[in-house]
């Protein structure tokens, strides 16, 4: 059994994104796994001063819900990124919570790859919706997903499950006629590999 945190963003409770998480979170726990979603509707993190403090022992300087966050990621096997596309990329309230991650980073005397800090060793998946899906809707969001938290943090990579062609923004969300529940479902089932 593996600890799952889905970190949701979007601004619909019941929209897109939402029913995306939820339908990936039942695979997940038909197939064993305990799985939390935390909605970053309901616990504001805000974006990254760069003020350093973290560097100097001292924490996070700015007070939202991140210390809450942070601690249910560090407590987690797999982390969940869910977010619909906003102008091509993550939402932003996905965007700051990921800048936030800086403050989780450690000092690390041989670092791999090129970075100069190592961070907890997690693996992650991604979830997106869009109302496009055209062959390049998702391409800014994958490259931004696999380049600040595959390639620099170092999450190892479990899948993607990207759902083009959700509805249009001012309608309601028409996920559930498409086939992208059940993939999630899927996904979820087999998101973690059988232990042997």
């Amino acid at each position: 059994m593996k600890k799952i945190l889905i970190l949701l963003t979007g601004g619909r409770p019941q929209g897109n994104t939402a029913q995306l998480a939820a339908a990936f979170a039942e695979g997940a726990r038909q197939a064993g796994h305990q799985v939390e979603t935390l909605s970053l509707l309901q616990k504001e993190v805000k974006g990254c001063l760069g003020c350093n403090a973290c560097r100097y022992g001292k924490g996070c300087v700015i007070r939202d819900s991140f210390a809450l966050v942070a601690e249910k990621i560090l407590a987690a096997d797999l982390v969940v990124f869910a977010s619909p596309l906003y102008f091509w990329t993550v939402s932003s309230r996905m965007k700051a919570l990921i800048e936030r991650f800086y403050s989780l980073a450690q000092e690390d005397p041989a670092p791999p790859l090129g970075r100069y800090e190592k961070y907890p060793v997690k693996d992650c998946a991604l979830l997106m919706t869009a109302a496009d899906d055209l062959f390049w809707t998702f391409e800014q969001a994958v490259s931004y997903y696999r380049f600040a938290l595959i390639r620099y943090i170092g999450f190892r990579d479990r899948g993607m499950l990207l759902a083009g062609g959700c509805g249009d923004t001012s309608g309601p969300p028409q996920i559930a006629s498409t086939g992208h529940l059940e993939r999630a479902r899927r996904f979820g089932e087999t998101v973690c590999p059988a232990e042997s």
